[in-house]
């Protein structure tokens, strides 16, 4: 090192703790000449690009592609990419719930970039938990940071019927439940329901959080809803590395400057337009916590109540995210969605949305992405309900629930825990009605443990074969973004932490009322305190990480963060 060196910009930055900072440069110089670099090179800034690349996560096949077109953009720009991993994870393939290890892929991520030497960062993501997980690493980092997503899959066909996961999956398996589709049935569309890599293919989780991504200023305009195997992707891709280099060299902006408490407002209004996942709540609440802001429910849903959701996709509409992107994608919608949205919040490209949208195509399928004065639901897609059975809060996708069950009461039929609910739900003997109230507890952030998407409960097969095709279900658990029906979730407190969930019992009435924001479960109050005295604590885990996140995990109110990792 010589007088005058910048220590904190590239390979420069960030040494090794050995006592003596110039063998330690001299050290990382060392290796990486063994790598074939040459001096000049690595005076270059360096932008990270984090891959999530895994067999165990099929939806992020493409990450190898992404990543060889960001170097690209980088290399283009001047600049010296370097890859590095960090976890991954798909939802299908983690037991016993992706969203159990979110905070520790979130972990991950902020201390990869706090560690090592990196002027900026691409971290690839898509698969619903990852891109929360990096947007709420690189808050706590502060490191100029971009997120790229892998995409949407493109919807199959099958026998004449389009087909797409994860809505038809369940639709499918719904439909074998009740015995209105063979094995054989079954099977030809099992095969048909993911046609390409990517993600799933309708508004569910992972295509919300793209979208939120893309609004909250980390994800270049327009990518929210490229498909995952469309070279549109690669090439937007490049650009991100481009963009990353412009970063590094200026310092920023840093994601810290770019999310703000507009940018969060604007987030929730593109989720209710959106008709957008419920687990984008709970992502929401904990992106916010790591700015030292607070979601609150009450705002979601005033927001929610004056917001009509206009994208016509499933699970609440018909179409898929290809159509969404054929039909002007987010910067369409934001158009559509006006004064609704803070303009003046910044984008990834540098400059506001106003900046954006004045230079953007003004083509818009209005088919698919729907005016004001022809909304695929008048407003209210997600909805806050609070009560005696949810004093913190509880969500339902209203928009994809049946109207009729939005006003309800009925008989509790209670389930205690996931092996309770896998053992009994299709018993014959189950003493269950349409007008029941299925309640699952002990699903939660801790009692779960990580708050499955178990929310979802199914149908009980008598009354699925009878025709029944949704009954009102309350649960402390989430449920998958593709799911669908009147699904009360994200019940906080929770019942594993004594919340009242963990007083109901069989045949006590309870009362949905959506319109009115309740839910209420109708037991006299000396009745809930007898109960609450003979309450006790399940047990919790004993050691190892599930140990760190039962100790420290918040409710689904405050986003399911670590209270250690919010900035208070």
């Amino acid at each position: 090192m010589t007088d005058g060196e910048d220590m904190s910009k590239g390979l420069r930055s960030r040494l090794t703790s050995y006592g003596d900072a110039e063998f330690a440069l001299f050290l990382r110089r060392a290796f990486l000449k063994s790598a074939g670099y040459n001096d000049d090179v690595l005076e270059l800034p360096v932008v990270g690009i984090a891959t999530t690349a895994s067999d165990f996560n099929p939806c992020h096949a493409t990450a190898p592609e992404l990543v060889e077109a960001i170097k690209r953009g980088v290399l283009a720009a001047g600049g010296l990419p370097f890859v590095f991993p960090t976890i991954s994870l798909h939802e299908s393939f983690c037991h016993p719930t992706t969203m159990l290890l979110r905070n520790l892929m979130a972990m991950d991520v902020e201390e990869m970039l706090r560690a090592q030497p990196l002027d900026a960062a691409v971290l690839i993501g898509g698969c619903d938990k990852t891109v929360p997980a990096q947007i709420m690493g690189a808050l706590s980092a502060n490191v100029p940071t971009l997120i790229e997503v892998v995409g949407a899959a493109l919807a199959g066909w099958n026998e004449g019927e389009r087909l797409g996961a994860c809505t038809d999956c369940r639709r499918l398996w719904y439909a074998h439940r009740a015995g209105s589709i063979d094995a054989q049935q079954l099977a030809q569309g099992h095969g048909r329901l993911v046609a390409s890599h990517g993600t799933c293919t309708v508004m569910g989780t992972a295509s919300t959080m793209a979208c939120l991504a893309e609004t909250l200023g980390l994800l270049m305009p327009g990518g929210a809803s490229i498909p995952a195997v469309h070279a549109e992707r690669l090439r937007h891709a490049e650009d991100t590395g481009k963009r990353a280099v412009a970063l590094a060299k200026s310092g920023g902006p840093k994601p810290r400057e770019v999310v703000t408490a507009a940018s969060i407002r604007n987030a929730m209004t593109v989720l209710a337009a959106l008709g957008g996942s419920t687990n984008a709540v709970i992502h929401l609440a904990a992106i916010a916590g790591r700015l030292g802001l607070k979601m609150e429910l009450d705002e979601l849903d005033r927001i929610g109540r004056t917001t009509p959701v206009l994208v016509d996709l499933k699970p609440v509409g018909q179409n898929y995210m290809e159509d969404f992107h054929a039909a002007g994608g987010l910067p369409a919608l934001m158009r559509q969605l006006g004064d609704r949205l803070d303009r003046t919040a910044a984008t990834a490209a540098g400059g506001s949305i106003a900046d954006m949208l004045q230079g953007w195509s003004k083509f818009v399928d209005e088919r698919i992405i729907r005016p004001d004065g022809n909304p695929v639901s008048p407003g209210e897609a997600l909805t806050v309900v609070r009560g005696s059975l949810a004093p913190d809060g509880a969500v339902i996708k209203r928009a994809a629930a049946a109207a009729e069950l939005m006003q309800h009461r009925g008989a509790a039929i209670v389930f205690d825990g996931l092996d309770d609910l896998a053992r009994r739900i299709d018993d014959p003997a189950l003493p269950v009605t349409p007008q029941s109230v299925l309640v699952l507890r002990y699903a939660g952030p801790i009692g779960a443990p990580g708050m499955p998407e178990a929310g979802g409960i199914p149908i009980p097969k008598k009354l699925a074969q009878a025709g029944v095709k949704d009954m009102v279900r309350i649960s402390d658990a989430r449920m998958s973004g593709t799911a669908y029906g009147a699904i009360v979730l994200h019940v906080a407190p929770e019942a594993a932490i004594g919340g009242p969930l963990a007083l109901v019992k069989d045949g006590d009435m309870i009362e949905l009322d959506v319109k009115s924001r309740r839910l209420e479960l109708l037991v006299d109050a000396a009745e809930l305190d007898r109960r609450r005295a003979q309450w006790k604590a399940p047990p919790r885990p004993k050691r190892g990480y599930h140990r760190l996140y039962a100790e420290h995990v918040t409710q689904a109110d405050q986003g399911c963060d670590f209270d250690f990792l919010m900035d208070r």
